[in-house]
């Protein structure tokens, strides 16, 4: 091989790694850490990197804090997320303060496989024109079963009586959620809790209740914190999303249980945040990991619900034990016969309020 040939394929296969390198992209993903953030891994994150070998996924678990975080990101001028998971209120907020690209969904998401178009697909679950629904969850409790004897707890009510179970509990170091089933535990119907909670002295009537245990309670501030006080041993039972508690009783095998009574029923989707380098590469993932597949694909890693009519009914068996995943699903007629819908608007407009008087009880 003369010299000029040598050069010639040593320019060339210097080219095409430069052309390889500038056409590499990183997506850097914001999620909640723990079994969430490995379902989607698996049912999105690795399909689409291995269909788009130039594309690489980083997971980011920063979602508990995500939404300041942007708006520091936006008032420094240096976005460095593309996708964000946030919950349908925090999804909300950031659209109405411009941290968020609206979305076409028709035009930019994939229809379901009978040609329904994605927003009647996904129908009154696209709560804003930012918003992308994925799942649907709830927040309920897990308890020790060698902790509580042969009477388990059954009720929000069993939470709060620390006569009956003894020991410490674990809640959420937030308003949301909290407050409600103060006031229901309190007697408030669950069809006026809104009512109540908009109230001063509705506000002050669910602190009352969270004062009964106050001392008692651990509180957490990201949804793998729960699952492992309850493996531990360190509390008798606690707060979490449903999917964290399935992978801790059914995967792990942990000596805890599900208290299903008054979840708070949620949705949790994907935002675009305004700044992003990669919009284009964004909204071809966003096609691609919403679709009905793979929303279905989702469930057989952690027991939410997809957000899609038409992934429903393609919901099966769990990836690696085989089981039957619609029983364990939030929705199932035995999991849900006292319901909470968790109330949006009155979240997205209520939250920094409550969440101050909230610390500020919390430090007193």
């Amino acid at each position: 091989m003369n010299k000029f040939v040598k050069q010639t394929l040593l320019a060339t296969a210097v080219t095409a790694a430069m052309v390889s390198t500038a056409s590499a992209k990183e997506l850097v993903m914001v999620s909640w850490g723990g079994a969430y953030t490995a379902s989607q891994q698996k049912a999105y994150h690795e399909p689409y990197m291995a269909n788009n070998p130039g594309v690489t996924i980083i997971n980011d678990d920063s979602g508990s804090g995500a939404l300041a975080k942007l708006r520091a990101m936006k008032e420094a001028g240096n976005v460095t997320w593309d996708l964000i998971d946030m919950t349908g209120s925090a999804a909300m907020t950031a659209c109405e303060e411009g941290l968020a690209e609206e979305i076409d969904h028709d035009k930019v998401l994939a229809n379901a496989p009978d040609g329904t178009p994605a927003s009647v697909d996904f129908g009154d679950l696209i709560i804003s024109p930012c918003f992308v629904p994925q799942i649907v969850y709830s927040t309920t409790f897990g308890y020790r079963t060698d902790k509580v004897g042969s009477n388990p707890p059954t009720s929000i009510n069993d939470v709060f009586d620390l006569e009956k179970y003894p020991g410490k509990r674990s809640l959420e170091k937030r308003a949301v959620n909290n407050m409600e089933w103060a006031l229901l535990a309190d007697g408030v119907p669950s069809d006026k809790v809104y009512d109540v909670l908009a109230t001063d002295a509705g506000v002050k009537r669910a602190f009352a209740k969270l004062d009964t245990i106050k001392d008692s309670v651990v509180w957490w501030e990201k949804g793998a914190q729960t699952p492992q006080l309850l493996a531990d041993g360190e509390i008798v039972m606690g707060s979490t999303y449903n999917g964290r508690l399935f992978s801790l009783i059914v995967e792990e095998k942990q000596p805890v249980a599900m208290m299903w009574d008054w979840q708070v029923f949620d949705l949790d989707g994907w935002i675009v945040p305004k700044g992003t380098k990669n919009k284009a590469e964004v909204m071809k993932y966003l096609k691609f990991a919403t679709d009905t597949q793979r929303l279905a694909d989702q469930s057989k890693y952690i027991s939410y619900g997809p957000a899609r009519a038409s992934s429903a009914p393609l919901v099966g068996k769990h990836a690696t034990l085989g089981i039957d995943m619609a029983p364990h699903m939030p929705t199932a007629p035995a999991n849900s016969k006292n319901t909470l819908l968790y109330n949006i608007e009155f979240w997205a407009d209520n939250t920094d309020d409550l969440n101050e008087k909230f610390y500020a009880w919390l430090a007193n």
